[in-house]
């Protein structure tokens, strides 16, 4: 069918994935391919010490990325469209959203941001002896029940955004075992919470006389494949201002922003790994077998359909970097030279490559918030150098280049180096790699191994939420989610490869330990800078 038919008669997949900075909409046929986007931009907000988005903000953000979509169909195509095969939608992991029995929200949304956690992090790892990173979901519960908090006894519903949205739009209380496995800690083998666990925190909130039980206040878990409820005419109501929107879509199971990338990138099987690299960047490796021990630098979270994972998660990525680049936009506007902004980055990103492999003595922390793998709970951005650093523009913006990766590489080191996971693919995907060969070449030297980059991988998260959402629909005959992936979506696309040089891996390296030894400076800057 050509695509006009496909989405008058509803043979396409939706993907919505809010994301930290951008909600995006991506709609495709059953084989991937990208038909039309919708956006709208975002910002969180930092209120009351705490890193947030408001409800209203939500809503009319989801509003406004679905109209833009519609849009950008109707004039493509010519067509309204009014229904779809399925639909999905996915959201930054973890945070904080607590409900009572009348779905009122009871305390601000905490996005994954937030690190004010740590003594409830810190508790739940050594009961379980399981890491509980400061920012998964059951850590800000169990901090708001330490803290205790007038609202924890009217506690009927506790989840993470995609979950929340797909509640809108559907009445159901669910999520993806990927999303999940940000909530709560997942048994692989059970496809479920860990049983175990959950009697122990249920004792816990026993304990603190709450008459609620863990287990019913989360989210019901689901693997990909699942149909996880269907657009109810509220919903539908909700999401399309037009009205052309009708009820009656199927939907997959929500899921985090890992499990999409995962799915984006063709990871979901394991000795499969993949980077996402934006406004946080995480590095995702499927194993064969469990890790050999517990490491508070390294999540266990899922795939989509339930295989373990390492997750090597850094709280910031490119927003520092990102207004860096403003900055000077902002200059070349002063003298008269207003530039496009794509083109700003790539001009800025390319000049790197004529930098030092080491980054000519430079450092840089892209701190705007706290940052877990190097146990650092609050934010501040800092560039230093020393007298006789090799101080120029591109060894500048590439050592904020390498720092976007600086934490997520430590994890990196655990995982290849302490533990020998093996991985015989590792993609990348996000804004980082928008610039050809440039963000791929470095996270190649960071890994000290081969990365590919495939076309599609500028959609992203929306586009692999689409995926799954079509994998519901049209791909259970191929079989397991990674089969429907490898001989439909896949198939015949290499991508591109860059292989690192010796010398760019002993750059990084150098760098590495730079940013290592310089860690008690960032500490100093959050001790220090209290205005």
């Amino acid at each position: 069918m050509e695509a006009k038919e496909l989405i008058e008669s509803g043979k396409t997949a939706l993907g919505i994935e809010l994301g930290s900075t951008r909600i995006k909409a991506v709609l495709t046929d059953f084989d991937g391919n990208v038909l039309a986007v919708g956006f709208h931009d975002w910002e969180n907000s930092l209120v009351d010490g705490i890193w947030t988005y408001s409800l209203d903000e939500i809503h009319t953000g989801c509003r406004s990325c679905y109209t833009s979509l519609r849009k950008a169909v109707e004039e493509k195509y010519g067509v309204v469209p009014k229904t779809y095969g399925a639909m999905g939608i996915s959201a930054m992991m973890h945070g904080y959203m607590a409900f009572d029995g009348e779905g009122t929200l009871l305390a601000p949304f905490q996005t994954w941001r937030n690190s004010n956690t740590e003594q409830a992090a810190d508790r739940l790892t050594e009961l379980f002896n399981f890491n509980i990173p400061l920012r998964w979901t059951i850590a800000h519960l169990y901090q708001c029940m330490l803290d205790g908090e007038e609202h924890v006894k009217n506690v009927d519903f506790v989840t993470t955004l995609d979950s929340y949205i797909h509640r809108v739009l559907t009445g159901e209380k669910v999520t993806g075992i990927g999303d999940a496995a940000g909530i709560f800690p997942i048994d692989s083998k059970a496809l479920d919470y860990d049983g175990e666990m959950i009697a122990k925190f249920d004792r816990l909130v026993a304990e603190a006389g709450y008459s609620w039980k863990v287990e019913d206040v989360l989210p019901k878990v689901m693997v990909a494949g699942e149909e996880a409820g269907r657009l109810t005419a509220e919903g539908a109501a909700f999401l399309d201002e037009s009205g052309n929107l009708e009820p009656g879509i199927p939907f997959c199971p929500p899921e985090g922003d890992a499990g999409t990338g995962m799915v984006a990138t063709n990871s979901v099987a394991p000795r499969t790994g993949n980077v996402s690299a934006g406004t946080s960047t995480f590095a995702m490796i499927v194993l064969e077998e469990k890790l050999k021990k517990l490491y508070r630098e390294i999540d266990m979270v899922t795939t989509p359909t339930g295989f373990p994972v390492a997750m090597s998660h850094a709280n910031n990525g490119t927003s520092d970097l990102n207004a860096w680049v403003n900055l000077f936009g902002e200059f070349a506007e002063l003298i008269g030279h207003k530039v496009d902004m794509g083109e700003l980055f790539g001009t800025l990103y390319t000049n790197t490559l004529n930098g030092d492999a080491d980054c000519g003595g430079l450092l840089a922390y892209g701190y705007l918030s706290g940052e877990g793998i190097t146990h650092i709970n609050e934010g501040r951005p800092l560039f230093a150098r020393t007298p006789n650093a090799k101080f120029n523009l591109a060894n500048f913006m590439r050592a904020h280049l390498y720092t976007s990766l600086g934490a997520v590489k430590l994890g990196i080191d655990i995982l290849l180096k302490e533990e020998d996971v093996k991985v015989d693919k590792l993609y990348g995907h996000g804004g980082f790699f928008k610039t050809k060969g440039v963000g791929q070449r470095y996270l190649a030297a960071a890994a000290g191994a081969p990365v590919t980059v495939m076309e599609t991988a500028g959609e992203g998260g929306p586009w692999g939420m689409a995926l799954l959402a079509a994998y519901l629909v049209d791909g259970k005959k191929y079989g397991r989610l990674e089969d429907f992936l490898e001989k439909r979506v896949f198939a015949g696309k290499e991508g591109d490869t860059i292989a690192p040089t010796e010398e760019e891996i002993r750059g990084f390296e150098a760098f590495t330990e730079r940013y290592s030894a310089g860690l008690p400076v960032e500490r100093a800057a959050v001790d220090s800078m209290k205005w």
